[in-house]
């Protein structure tokens, strides 16, 4: 049952955490557009943050993975 638990708090945490992160780097890149940059870098700019998005995703599984406390 304590295996179980920590999954589901994990779990719940990196939903949690991947919501933040979708949101900050979807407020960076419309503050990017709105000073200015060209809209024909919509695909590159949304790219590069879904990279960066899953890398951030990932260290964050790891993190908690590793490092959650045990019940």
């Amino acid at each position: 049952m304590d295996i179980v638990l920590r999954g589901l708090a994990i779990a719940i945490e990196v939903i949690i955490l991947a919501a933040i992160t979708y949101s900050i780097l979807k407020g960076v890149k419309l503050a990017i557009f709105d000073m200015g940059l060209n809209r024909r870098y919509n695909m590159m700019v949304t790219s590069v943050f879904l990279i960066v998005g899953s890398i951030i995703v990932v260290f964050f599984i790891a993190h908690l993975t590793f490092l959650y406390p045990t019940m």
